[in-house]
């Protein structure tokens, strides 16, 4: 298939290059001239820190494994993952599916990295709330993580709304 016919996977590529970068550029960031790992837990705002977790899982930490072959299995899993999606992206038909398919494979080989260089995932952010005097909080994340999520949103959008779902065959 030549590239004249694949017109949006320009769009999604530079979508997950700009993804990756920003993702590997923040962690670097945070680990070498921030020091989250010596300053520990620093709060924003009153409903949002920087905390410095390893996610040895999937999301939500889901899957946590420490056996090397474990690790292997979950890496492997995301390959596969991340190859199916450049192929879907190269036969997308709207900016969207292919701004949110890149937003994806940016935010999982940002991952992926991660789980190659140190072991597990840096997970950063996380949103609290305090309710009846009691501190509740929400998953620890990253931009990755951020990215994948809105990718996928951008995704369903333009399946249910877009242009492409709206056109009958």
């Amino acid at each position: 298939m030549q590239y004249a016919r694949r017109p949006f996977l320009k769009v999604g590529l530079i979508a997950a290059v700009l993804t990756l970068a920003l993702d590997q550029a923040f962690k670097f960031w945070l680990l070498s001239v921030f020091d989250l790992a010596g300053r520990g837990a620093v709060r924003l705002a009153p409903f949002f820190d920087l905390v410095l977790t390893w996610n040895k899982g999937i999301s939500y930490g889901w899957f946590q494994t420490t056996s090397a072959g474990g690790e292997l299995v979950l890496l492997g899993i995301k390959i596969a993952a991340v190859v199916g999606l450049v192929i879907w992206l190269t036969r997308v038909r709207s900016h969207l599916a292919a701004i949110g398919l890149g937003l994806i494979i940016g935010g999982a080989i940002g991952n992926a990295i991660d789980r190659l260089t140190y072991g597990a995932v840096l997970d950063f952010a996380l949103f609290h709330i305090e309710i009846a005097g009691k501190d509740r909080d929400w998953y620890v994340f990253n931009l990755a993580d951020v990215a994948i999520v809105a990718g996928v949103i951008g995704l369903l959008y333009d399946s249910f709304v877009g242009t492409t779902a709206a056109k009958v065959p």
